[in-house]
């Protein structure tokens, strides 16, 4: 009588790895579509690249300054949205402000190499921390 073992085994197996494989994809739609955080920020935009070897990602920076004569901070962000990528290489070097929500968890850069991914940026507006209020 053949012994059922190694049947039992390779089904277990495959059980195991489809469960595994369920989970992951479960855990990377709760990753991918729940912010941890949301907010808006300012600044001038210094770079946006399409980067990546395998997966290629939209990359970007703007250059946040709290006051006039302040050493600027840096805000490096992912766009998905073509039509933000549009919008933001036509505005390089102009003041933008840009929506964005925070994933955090994210298990490989192939979303992007940051966590925060900008869904909305509204070029130009008035600069608070200008000298001049006219700029």
């Amino acid at each position: 009588m053949p012994s059922t073992f190694p049947r039992r085994a390779s089904v277990l197996l495959i059980s195991v790895v489809v469960a595994a494989i369920v989970l992951f994809a479960l855990y990377m739609a709760i990753v991918l579509h729940w912010s941890y955080s949301e907010g808006e920020r300012a600044g001038y935009l210094q770079k946006l690249s399409r980067k990546g070897w395998l997966c290629k990602t939209w990359e970007g920076e703007i250059l946040l300054s709290s006051m006039p004569g302040a050493i600027p901070e840096r805000f490096a962000f992912t766009v998905r949205d073509e039509n933000v990528v549009r919008q933001l290489q036509a505005a390089m070097g102009q003041r933008v402000q840009l929506s964005y929500a925070q994933h955090v968890g994210l298990p490989t850069t192939c979303f992007g190499e940051t966590s925060y991914f900008v869904e909305k940026a509204v070029v130009g507006g008035h600069n608070p921390v200008s000298p001049n209020p006219g700029n």
